[in-house]
């Protein structure tokens, strides 16, 4: 059975501009009485973005695949690859959760939230400043609005850094792989995507700029022989990087014959949160030599 949900005490927090409405990422108009205290992040760039407001200390539930910052080590988990559980986030007393609609994690738990009094946050996150969105949206749902504002203030000035840097430059022709089926198909970034925006702003290209922008983004082997990246990046590991080289007919890539097959952070790929930033730094430091 669901735990009820904690009393909302109104006084102070009220006088310091609370209660607050927020309009979350599926459009839903939020309700938040105080700044929360017990807070559950489900999903890995959640739980980033509110430590990098200073609200970790608030975080008392996580989701298995969530390990960064390392002081999450520990926290009690919600859910994982089967799903997630009400009950669990109920037991920990929170007063606010903030998810992603991903492994059907909004239909699992708003309506179960709902019925107990606990606020949800849904935050979408399709490209960049939808990045710079969010976080701002977590620093007003916190009380951490001014911490938010001068993290997206740093954080553009020093994409605007990379820019003034590259001006002039002609983009760098790329493939990005970021899975491999294991039967010569890859995954690879989408076009509209926080990913696809951060090779952009450092200086590279897709060679594929046509995949369609819904459903998955995959590309064949023969395709990637055909587009023939100057560089072949693996958002992944070295091992993963070394093996590129060995399938068949990739060795006459013009990247592996230049030895410009290069392992990229996932993390900073692939999960949409600040470090998304650093990214496109050590991007443009790979493709033009370009420092921060």
């Amino acid at each position: 059975m669901l735990l009820a949900a904690p009393l909302l005490v109104p006084g102070a927090a009220r006088a310091a501009g609370w209660p607050r409405v927020l309009t979350d990422g599926l459009g839903r108009r939020v309700t938040l009485a105080r700044p929360p205290q017990r807070i559950v992040a489900i999903f890995a760039s959640n739980t980033e973005m509110l430590a990098a407001i200073g609200a970790l200390d608030r975080v008392v539930g996580i989701e298995a695949y969530t390990s960064f910052p390392p002081e999450v080590q520990g926290l009690p988990l919600v859910g994982g690859r089967l799903g997630f559980s009400a009950e669990a986030i109920a037991r920990l007393g929170a007063d606010l959760v903030v998810m992603t609609p991903a492994r059907s994690a909004a239909h699992a738990l708003v309506e179960p939230m709902a019925r107990i009094g606990v606020p949800t946050l849904v935050v979408t996150h399709r490209d960049l400043p939808q990045i710079f969105g969010n976080l701002r949206l977590l620093g007003m749902a916190t009380g951490q609005e001014a911490v938010a504002e001068a993290l997206v203030a740093r954080l553009a000035a020093r994409l605007a850094v990379v820019q003034a840097r590259l001006a002039g430059r002609a983009p760098v022709r790329v493939f990005m792989e970021t899975s491999s089926t294991g039967r010569g198909v890859y995954g690879t970034i989408r076009p509209g995507s926080y990913s696809w925006d951060a090779v952009r702003l450092a200086g590279g290209e897709s060679v594929f700029p046509d995949l369609s922008a819904n459903g998955p983004p995959l590309v064949s082997a023969e395709a990637i022989l055909r587009a023939d990246p100057d560089v072949y990046l693996v958002a992944g590991r070295p091992d993963q990087a070394a093996e590129v080289s060995a399938r068949t007919g990739f060795g006459a890539l013009a990247a592996v014959q230049a030895g410009r097959v290069r392992v990229v952070s996932r993390a900073n790929f692939l999960i949409p949160g600040p470090r998304v930033v650093d990214g496109v730094e050590s991007l443009a430091r790979l493709l033009h030599g370009v420092a921060a």
